[in-house]
C-alpha cells in the first residue's frame, strides 16, 4: 500500500464533490436533521418504501410482504460491514501516510495550508463518507446518479479488493479539498466540455454519409465473419478490423494469397505495400483509420463494444468508418444496441443471423485429470505461456503422440505451421494446446475443447470466467466441418430485412468438457443460461476533448487529476458508458515530470503499458523523457532498456529459471512499446529495425526456455486447487461485505484473454505461484549470447 500511495500525486475524484453536497440534503434527511423540509423529504422516501397508509385505508396493497421487509434489513446489515471497511481502511491511511509534514508542500498546492486545515478536511471528508454509506443502507441508493461517492468506493473495490479501495480514497480525499476552487462559471464550462450524451457527433464527416450497416450474428462456428469478408473481397477497397492482431494478420496473409494489395496496420507493426495508392487495409480496431472512405470495412467481434476497457475502440470504429457498408460481425446480444444506434444516426441496419455449422454439447464427464483420456483431435485450453509448453509436455509423455500448440504471439508462420499440423488427419499431430485466442476464430478442427482450467486472473486475484467467455472458446468445438469449410456456400438469401440460415443437417457434435471434476459443472451451468444484452457502447473522449478540458486547468495541473475529474463529471446517455481509466491515472503521473503537450500526454496513455512489472515504470519514465526532449531515443542510448540480458547465459539461471523468464518477458514488453511508440515518434525513436531484431531474439529466448524448463504438474494442480479455493473463499468474503449485489454498475467484462491491450498476447505467466511449478532447467539448454555489442553491430 506505501507504495501505491507513494507513486500517485493530485489525481482525486470530484464525485465526491457532488456527494458532499448530496450529503449535506438527502443524506442530511436521512441523518435526520431536524428541518421541516427534510422530514417531508425523509417521510415521503419511507412512503414510497413501505406503502402510504391512506392508500391501504382506500384498499390499495401497498405494504410490502415480510420477505421485502427482511431483504432490506439485509440490506442495512451488509451496507454497515462495508461502510466499516471504508472507515476502517480510510483512518489506516490518513494515519499512515498522509501526515502534514511529510506531505505539507502536496497540501500546499490544494489550498490546505496548516496542520488544522487538514484534520478538519480529514474531518470533514469522514464524515461524507459516512453519510454517502447511510444513504446506501437506508434507502438503498447505489447508483452513480444516486450516490456517487458510495458508488465510486464500491465499484472500486469490487474491481480490484482492497487495493482499489485505498486508491480510491486516497483520489477521492485530494478531490475533496478541491470542492471550492473552481467558481460558477468554470464548473458550468467543465460540464458542457463533459457532455458525453452524443459521441456520435465526433465524427461529422461520416454523419454526412448514408452508410448501410450489415449485423452478421450467431454463434461461433456459424460462418458469420467467412461471408463478411466475402464481401470485403469483391469490393474495390475496404479495412478489416479485428481484435487480435493475429486475426489481422491472418485476413492479410488471405488478401496477400489472392493478389490483391492489402496493408498490416497494428499498434507495434506496420507493413504498407510500396508504390501503391489503393489497396486494403486489415488493422486491429484501435487502428482502424476513420479519415478514410472506402468501400466496405468489416468490424469483427462487435459484441466488443460493450468491454469496460477497450469498448471504446469498438465504437469509435463503428460511428467513424467512412465506408458505404459496413459489415459487423458478432454475437446476437448486439442487435439491439445497434439497430438503436443505427436509428438514431440514420443508417440502414439490416441483421443477418446464423445457425452453427455443428451441433454443441456439453460433457457428462471431465477427463479426471489424466490426458490419458484425450482423443484424437482435442484441445486443452490454458491462459499463459507456461501452462502451454509445460500441458504440451505433459500430454505427450502420458500418451506417446505429438501435440502441437497455437497461441497469439507465436510468430504467424510458426502459427500456422502448428494449426496445419494439427488439421492434418494422416499425421500423428493428434492433440492441441492452446490459448483463449483461438476463441476469437482461428480456424482449427477441433473435436472436443478441454478447459484446463475455468478461472482467470484479475488484478486483485482470480475470479469464475464469464458464461459468454466459456461459450466463445468452447464454440470452436466441432472438428467435422469447420466454418472455413461449410460457409463457402454461403448464407440461404440475400441477407435482407433479418434473414436467418436454415439449421444444418445435424451432424457429430462439437464438445466440451473440463480436465478437472470441479470446473465442469461451472461448463455445464454456462451452456444454459443466456448472455444478457449488451445494453451500451464504451466511449473515450477524443484528445481534442482532452486538449480543451485541460486548458481550464492552471498549467502545473497534475494530468492525473484532470483526467479523474472529466471521468467523475462526465455526462453520457444510457446507450453509452465510460471506458475505466485502466492505469491511465498511474501513467499520467509517471510522465508529469515531463514537459509535453495534452496530445502527448493521452499518446502515452493509450500505450500499451503494464505496470505489473517493477521496472515498467522507470521505461515508461525513460520514453516520456525521450519525447519530451524530441531528442535521446536511439535504443542502445536507453539505460531503462535491459538489453543487457540476451549477453547473459541462460545457464546462470538453472537454479533459478523462472527468473529468467520474469527479466524476458519485461524486455519483451519494454520493446514493443518502442516499437509502438517509433510509428507515432519516428524522429525520436529511430531505432526500429533494431528494436524488430530484438524483438525477435526475446520472442526466440522466450521460447526455447519454456522448452526446456521441466514443470511439476502436481504443482501446477496443486495450485489450480489452491485458486479454485481461493476464488470461491474472495466471492463469499465479497458477499458477506457486499450482498448478492455484489458487481459493479453497467457492462462487465465479459469476454476471453487479457483484452485490455491492444493486440493481445497471452502472458508468459499468469502469477509468481504458476513460475513456481517449474522446478530446474533440462540439461544441454542451448547458449546465449547476443546482447547490446551483437545488436550495435546489427545496427550498424
Amino acid at each position: 500500500m506505501r507504495l501505491l500511495l507513494r507513486t500517485r500525486l493530485a489525481n482525486p475524484s470530484y464525485s465526491v464533490l457532488t456527494c458532499r453536497r448530496h450529503a449535506f440534503t438527502t443524506c442530511s434527511a436521512l441523518a435526520r436533521i431536524s428541518s421541516p423540509s427534510h422530514v417531508n423529504t425523509f417521510a415521503r422516501s419511507k412512503s414510497k418504501q413501505y406503502g402510504d397508509p391512506r392508500s391501504h385505508r382506500s384498499g390499495e396493497n401497498t405494504v410490502p410482504s415480510i420477505q421485502k421487509v427482511r431483504e432490506k434489513q439485509d440490506a442495512n446489515k451488509t451496507y454497515n460491514v462495508f461502510r466499516n471497511l471504508v472507515l476502517g481502511k480510510y483512518d489506516l491511511i490518513m494515519s499512515s501516510s498522509q501526515s502534514w509534514a511529510a506531505r505539507k508542500d502536496e497540501y500546499k498546492g490544494f489550498g490546505v495550508n496548516s496542520k488544522l486545515d487538514l484534520e478538519r478536511e480529514v474531518k470533514l471528508f469522514r464524515k461524507s463518507i459516512e453519510r454517502a454509506c447511510d444513504l446506501a443502507s437506508e434507502t438503498h441508493a447505489v447508483s452513480k446518479s444516486e450516490n456517487p461517492l458510495f458508488w465510486t468506493l464500491r465499484n472500486a473495490f469490487v474491481e480490484n479488493d482492497a487495493t482499489g479501495l485505498a486508491t480510491e480514497l486516497v483520489y477521492g480525499f485530494q478531490n475533496f479539498l478541491m470542492r471550492s476552487k473552481f467558481p460558477k462559471n468554470i464548473a458550468a464550462t467543465h460540464q458542457k466540455i463533459a457532455d458525453f450524451r452524443f459521441p456520435y457527433e465526433w465524427f461529422p464527416a461520416t454523419r454526412a454519409m448514408q452508410r448501410t450497416i450489415h449485423l452478421h450474428v450467431g454463434p461461433t462456428n456459424s460462418g458469420k465473419t467467412y461471408n463478411a469478408l466475402k464481401a470485403l473481397e469483391i469490393a474495390k477497397s475496404g479495412i478489416y478490423a479485428g481484435p487480435l492482431r493475429l486475426l489481422a494478420h491472418e485476413v492479410y496473409t488471405r488478401f496477400l494469397a489472392k493478389g490483391k494489395k492489402c496493408a498490416l496496420i497494428t499498434g507495434e507493426e506496420q507493413r504498407i505495400p510500396e508504390n501503391e495508392d489503393n489497396y486494403f487495409r486489415s488493422c486491429t480496431v484501435e487502428m482502424t483509420p476513420l479519415n478514410l472512405p472506402v468501400d466496405v470495412a468489416v468490424i469483427d467481434e462487435i459484441q466488443m463494444i460493450g468491454d469496460n476497457e477497450r469498448g471504446w475502440a469498438w465504437t469509435q470504429a463503428f460511428l467513424g468508418v467512412q465506408a458505404k457498408e459496413v459489415h459487423l460481425c458478432g454475437e446476437e446480444r448486439t442487435v439491439e444496441l445497434i439497430q438503436s444506434l443505427c436509428a438514431t444516426i440514420g443508417d440502414e441496419c439490416i441483421v443477418t443471423r446464423y445457425n452453427r455449422l455443428s451441433p454443441l454439447e456439453t460433457m457428462k464427464e471431465s477427463l479426471h485429470s489424466s490426458y490419458e483420456n484425450l482423443e484424437k483431435g482435442d484441445a486443452v485450453i490454458t491462459f499463459s505461456r507456461v501452462g502451454i509448453h509445460a500441458i504440451k509436455k505433459q500430454i505427450e509423455a502420458q500418451t506417446g503422440r505429438r501435440c502441437a500448440i497455437v497461441y497469439g504471439s507465436l510468430p504467424p508462420e510458426t502459427r500456422a505451421q502448428q494449426a496445419a499440423l494439427f488439421n492434418d488427419p494422416d499425421n500423428d499431430y493428434d492433440f492441441l494446446v492452446a490459448s483463449d485466442a483461438i476463441g476469437m476464430g482461428l480456424n482449427l478442427e477441433i473435436k472436443r475443447i478441454i478447459f484446463e482450467q475455468t478461472h482467470k486472473r484479475t488484478k486483485s486475484g482470480y475470479r469464475v470466467m464469464s458464461p459468454p467467455e466459456l461459450k466463445q472458446i468452447g464454440g470452436r468445438a466441432g472438428r467435422f466441418r469447420t466454418a472455413r469449410q461449410a460457409a463457402q456456400a454461403g448464407p440461404e438469401g440475400d441477407s435482407k430485412g433479418g434473414q436467418t440460415t436454415p439449421a444444418p443437417k445435424t451432424g457429430p457434435p462439437g464438445l466440451v468438457t473440463a480436465l478437472e471434476d470441479g470446473d465442469l459443472s461451472i461448463i455445464q451451468q454456462a451452456f444454459t443460461r443466456d448472455s444478457e444484452p449488451i445494453r451500451s457502447a464504451g466511449i473515450q473522449p477524443p484528445p481534442s476533448v482532452m486538449e480543451r478540458f485541460s486548458t481550464y486547468f492552471p498549467p502545473n495541473t497534475p494530468f492525473s487529476y484532470i483526467l479523474s475529474r472529466l471521468r467523475d463529471i462526465a455526462r453520457t446517455s444510457s446507450r453509452f458508458h465510460l471506458c475505466h481509466l485502466k492505469e491511465m491515472l498511474s501513467i499520467a503521473d509517471l510522465i508529469q515530470p515531463y514537459p509535453m503537450s495534452v496530445y502527448d500526454r493521452c499518446v502515452f496513455l493509450n500505450a500499451p503499458v503494464s505496470l505489473r512489472e517493477k521496472s515498467a515504470g522507470q521505461v515508461v519514465q525513460a520514453f516520456a523523457k525521450c519525447v519530451s526532449n524530441m531528442d535521446g531515443g536511439n535504443l542502445l542510448d536507453i539505460p531503462e532498456v535491459n538489453l543487457e540480458l540476451l549477453d547473459i547465459d541462460q545457464e546462470l539461471f538453472r537454479t533459478d529459471p523462472a527468473e529468467y523468464l520474469r527479466q524476458l518477458e519485461a524486455l519483451h514488453k519494454t520493446i514493443t512499446l518502442y516499437l509502438w511508440l517509433s510509428y507515432r515518434y519516428s524522429g525520436v525513436f529511430t531505432s526500429q529495425n533494431l528494436a524488430f531484431h530484438v524483438k525477435e531474439q526475446v520472442e526466440t529466448r522466450i521460447d526455447a526456455h519454456l522448452g526446456k524448463v521441466s514443470t511439476s504438474m502436481a504443482k501446477r494442480r496443486a495450485r489450480m486447487e489452491a485458486i479454485r479455493r481461493k476464488a470461491s473463499a474472495e466471492k463469499h468474503n465479497m458477499e458477506e461485505i457486499l450482498g448478492e449485489d455484489a458487481s459493479v454498475d453497467g457492462p462487465r467484462h465479459e469476454l476471453t484473454g487479457d483484452w485490455n491491450e491492444e493486440g493481445h498476447e497471452e502472458p508468459i505467466f499468469e502469477d509468481s505461484e504458476e513460475l513456481g511449478s517449474i522446478t530446474r532447467l533440462e540439461p544441454n539448454a542451448a547458449k546465449t549470447g547476443s546482447g547490446r555489442k551483437a545488436h550495435a553491430r546489427a545496427n550498424q
